[in-house]
């Protein structure tokens, strides 16, 4: 019956403890102001990222805006005690949510340019449409968001995520966009936008010739990059990373402000940071390549390569947040994709499959449980967690197993130095057990945000959330015209697949019309889809048929 309560809010775990080193990490995240120059300042520990403030003559530039309309309120009430000028400009080094979803804190009305690279909104609107759903729970599995204090410690690149069901979001859509490069001057300050692909293809660092300040963006921070992050990205072209921040280092800067972590004085510590950085990523990249081309698969990549000692030293390799065994994976996937040459990948059994032939192995499925359980006596956790996920396939129910999995989980969990695989480990065992169940969507977006996406995408999310069974042998055309936009578009729902068409189809079974806010916010789940249909649309072909049909493009569950 514990399964049926309302799982806790925050989950505790009594007996795990924390890595030394994991728990002096949080001191780069006390909460402060840091004053890197007279007209440069940043707030570190409000939020997972910084945000920094520039000062100019009559007015001043925000950098990075956090995660959350919360976050942003409290750091700008801060920077209202250092100068009472008004808020010129916002700049966004890359479209992550904990850089741009407290923009409407900063400016509630939206009525300042918001500098950014020309793909940053596509890579917005990605994020929170197509992939939000594996997306958001990958996330707040990573950041340990339904972790208590003492399970999270921190989150490596900042104390914690943060943005969650009690907090808001929003975001103001970028309207000052260059390619590679852009120069403007806003309240007397001078500043020069660089395209630098790196953490994110959208990446941009910022160049301030006058006080010779460069603000990095992602690109560098005080533990070992994220090359790959468990939460789920495309590639991360290693390359253009290093490439970058050799730009980077040819401006000499004497001082650095990233967008994680604590500044950076004088340029030959500058210099030496980045010069180490940049060879460690190149040298996690040239040594899986050249593991490739020897044969070598991703899991002995991942297993043999290892930073030089003189770089595994350095402060800012440390281990944090990336991991030089998941860049690896990464850089292998990225160049030759999911097959690593061994043929008997390209038609594995399926998991129950296997599983009821690793139970045959062992004699039965009781002397499998028996090796798991003798793995867990061994503490031999790893071997437990391959063992169970047999055990689990052929019984998802089995109370033995889980428990064996559930202490797995929890001991890795507690070895973990990297925040992110604790994070995971600790709330995979907190939703085996039933203590937690985590929704796909962790905060609340304002209106304003969901009306400024455009409906495109709106409508490739309905596409890839089409339940195929239910639209087996269905053909079915549904128009949808937006008269306050002058847009219209077509659903086609052809056995299993939705085209999507950006017109008024010919022979429309249905046709629906509504204004494009009251759809948006329909599907953002900011109304009640029900309610909204009856009352807000107008139909032709009947609401009721009209009502079947989008319940066909419900997430799954």
């Amino acid at each position: 019956m514990a399964g049926c309560a309302k799982p806790a809010r925050e989950v505790s775990f009594e007996r795990v403890k924390t890595p030394a080193d994991l728990a002096e990490h949080s001191e780069e995240f006390r909460r402060r102001i840091e004053h890197v120059t007279d007209r440069v300042h940043v707030a570190i520990g409000y939020g997972l990222a910084n945000s920094i403030l520039l000062v100019g003559e009559d007015g001043v530039i925000v950098v990075d805006t956090l995660g959350t309309i919360e976050a942003a309120r409290e750091v700008w009430n801060e920077f209202r005690k250092i100068t009472d000028k008004p808020l010129r400009a916002i700049i966004y080094t890359h479209n992550h949510a904990d850089h741009v979803f407290g923009a409407r804190g900063f400016a509630p009305e939206a009525d300042v340019p918001v500098y950014a690279h020309k793909t940053t909104a596509r890579y917005i609107d990605r994020v929170v449409s197509v992939v939000r759903p594996i997306i958001g729970v990958r996330s707040m599995r990573m950041f340990g968001t339904y972790l208590d204090d003492a399970a999270r410690v921190n989150a490596g690149i900042g104390l914690r995520l943060g943005i969650d069901e009690h907090h808001t979001v929003g975001v103001i859509r970028p309207t000052r966009v260059f390619e590679d490069e852009l120069e403007d001057e806003v309240a007397g300050i001078r500043f020069r936008l660089v395209s630098a692909p790196g953490e994110t293809n959208d990446q941009l660092f910022v160049w301030l010739p006058d006080d010779r300040v460069v603000l990095p963006g992602d690109n560098i921070y005080k533990t070992f990059p994220n090359l790959y992050t468990i939460r789920g990205t495309p590639y991360r072209d290693v390359s253009k990373w290093v490439e970058s921040l050799d730009e980077i280092r040819a401006l000499r800067p004497d001082y650095l402000v990233p967008s994680h972590t604590g500044p950076i004085a004088g340029a030959e510590r500058i210099e030496r940071t980045l010069r180490d950085y940049r060879d460690a990523i190149q040298y996690v990249h040239d040594q899986t390549i050249r593991g490739m081309n020897q044969g070598r698969t991703p899991d002995e990549l991942a297993a043999t390569i290892k930073l030089p000692p003189h770089l595994a030293r350095s402060p800012y390799l440390a281990e944090f947040y990336g991991t030089v065994a998941w860049s690896v994976r990464s850089v292998f996937d990225g160049n030759l994709g999911w097959f690593d040459g061994n043929p008997t990948r390209l038609d594995p059994l399926a998991p129950l499959e296997r599983a009821k032939r690793m139970a045959e192995l062992a004699g039965g499925r009781d002397r499998l449980l028996a090796q798991a359980r003798e793995a867990a006596r061994q503490r031999d956790w790893r071997w437990v967690l391959e063992l169970t996920d047999h055990l689990l396939q052929l019984d998802r129910e089995d109370e033995r197993a889980k428990k064996l999995r559930i202490a797995a989980l929890e001991a890795l969990g507690g070895q973990a130095s990297n925040p992110n695989a604790r994070h995971y480990y600790l709330t995979r065992a907190a939703e085996l057990a039933g203590r937690i169940e985590i929704a796909p969507r962790p905060a609340k977006p304002l209106p304003e945000m969901v009306h400024e996406f455009p409906l495109e995408n709106f409508f490739r999310a309905m596409a890839v959330n089409l339940d195929p069974v239910a639209s087996a042998d269905l053909d079915q055309r549904v128009g949808f015209v937006f008269p306050d936009t002058g847009e219209a578009f077509t659903i086609h729902v052809r056995r299993g697949v939705a085209e999507i068409q950006d017109r008024l189809a010919d022979d429309l079974d249905m046709k629906a019309t509504v204004d494009s806010k009251v759809f948006k916010e329909m599907l953002a789940e900011l109304r009640n889809p029900a309610w909204t249909i009856a009352h807000d649309f107008d139909v032709e072909g009947g609401k009721l048929a009209f009502t079947k049909f989008m319940s066909l493009f419900r997430p799954p569950s």
